[in-house]
């Protein structure tokens, strides 16, 4: 994860998916991520409930991944690798879901 102001980067690997989706507007789709991370892997300091929002247009497409502390906005960035691993479970396993949605 990358905290806003920090140097320090630090890659987390996440297992055991969860996730609501939720039609937000006739655009977007709300996608909240809960997962829980693999053993060599501690969330920063400070982070008590990561997880993450992925929005998403009505036809699937993500937008935009975002981290979040107890289903609210925090002050850290997934890495590239940690927004390929949410984009890898969305594609498998929620994307056929959103795409009913319309």
């Amino acid at each position: 994860m990358i905290e806003y102001g920090n140097p320090d980067i630090r890659d987390l690997r996440f297992t055991r998916f969860r996730s609501r989706a939720e039609v937000r507007s006739e655009q977007w789709i709300e996608v909240e991520v809960s997962m829980e991370l693999a053993e060599d892997s501690e969330a920063p300091e400070g982070i008590v409930e990561l997880g993450a929002l992925i929005v998403c247009t009505r036809r699937g497409d993500i937008v935009e991944i975002v981290p979040q502390d107890e289903g609210r906005d925090c002050e850290y960035q997934f890495t590239e690798q940690e927004k390929a691993q949410l984009r890898e479970y969305y594609e498998r396993e929620v994307r056929p879901t959103v795409e009913h949605m319309r």
